[in-house]
């Protein structure tokens, strides 16, 4: 449990790094490389997080710390444990409930013809529309919004959307990692209008005018992907539709930069882990355990009773 708490301690360390700098870097990227590009960013950050979880190097020393050390951690280990384990279950828990409660509250909505336009479901996603679809879009328009769901599909958004919902349970005391995912929302939906928009550019007036329809629709999906109603989201997105699109040979130095980062960062943030203490030998257990007294020429006098001896450690436990 200790090794456990401390390598979720370190992943989220290296989450809130790993946030930080994408939240520096999506804005330049976004601007050179591409809406597309900038979203892909986002993965360096559940990917530091999972090379945080992963086993440190073991150390060369046979005593990670002091004798003292050890044995008051032995003491106080089991109360501190139970108490830090509980309040973030209770936590987790809290926020799976909210999460699980927003979506079905959209469902809901969803099944009266209040949702929408919408893609829901993680294992077998579906697109969700209002019952007005029909009457509220153009011919034209509907065919750039169901070119929308479907590149969320056809990229796993809903897969990467419910991955966030789970490292916000997973991390819920972490406000960057809250932070990362509505953010990430937006740049998901930019990559997706940069996707539509990159075999459409002569519908970027009729996409504009989708983009404003929709949006008064509201109503999000924590698990899967919606078209942002807020005020900001919906001025970013049309106001990307004026820029132009970066050339191939940009989108390609951006890809490799852009890969590079998250495989260095993620080795990084491994590498970077405190070595684990050597296992402690059995002898070396037995003998932290005991009254010990040091004696003239190096010996030692160890004092024990019956009841002790039945107490010590046995190999393997």
């Amino acid at each position: 449990m200790a090794e456990l708490l401390a390598n979720l301690i370190w992943a989220n360390l290296a989450a809130g790094a790993a946030i930080l700098a994408v939240l520096i870097l999506r804005l330049p990227a976004r601007r050179l490389f591409g809406a597309q590009l900038a979203y892909a960013l986002w993965a360096l950050v559940p990917l530091a997080f999972c090379a945080g979880l992963v086993p440190p190097r073991n150390s060369q020393s046979a005593l990670a710390a002091p004798l003292g050390e050890r044995v008051l951690t032995a003491d106080l280990a089991p109360d501190v444990l139970q108490g830090v384990a509980l309040a973030w279950a209770v936590g987790a828990g809290v926020v799976v409930a909210l999460i699980l409660l927003a979506q079905l509250r959209f469902l809901a909505r969803a099944r009266l013809g209040q949702a929408g336009p919408a893609v829901v479901g993680v294992i077998a996603p579906r697109l969700v529309t209002p019952a007005d679809f029909e009457a509220s879009f153009t011919a034209a328009e509907r065919e750039l919004i169901r070119a929308h769901e479907r590149a969320h599909i056809e990229r796993n958004d809903p897969k990467a959307n419910a991955a966030a919902a789970a490292l916000m349970a997973i991390c819920w005391f972490n406000p960057l990692v809250h932070l990362a995912a509505a953010v990430m929302r937006l740049d998901q939906e930019l990559a997706c209008d940069a996707t539509v928009m990159a075999t459409r550019s002569g519908a970027r007036k009729t996409y504009a005018g989708a983009l404003l329809k929709a949006g008064l629709n509201g109503g999000a999906a924590p698990l899967g992907c919606h078209w942002l109603s807020a005020r900001h989201p919906l001025e970013t997105r049309i106001g990307m539709l004026a820029a132009p699109a970066p050339s191939d040979g940009r989108l390609t130095l951006g890809a490799w930069g852009a890969a590079l980062l998250v495989l260095t960062a993620t080795w990084s943030t491994w590498a970077a882990k405190p070595p684990a203490p050597a296992p402690i030998s059995f002898e070396q257990r037995v003998y932290d355990s005991l009254v010990t007294e040091q004696l003239p020429g190096g010996a030692v006098m160890i004092r024990l009773s019956s009841a002790e001896v039945a107490a010590l450690p046995r190999p393997g436990r």
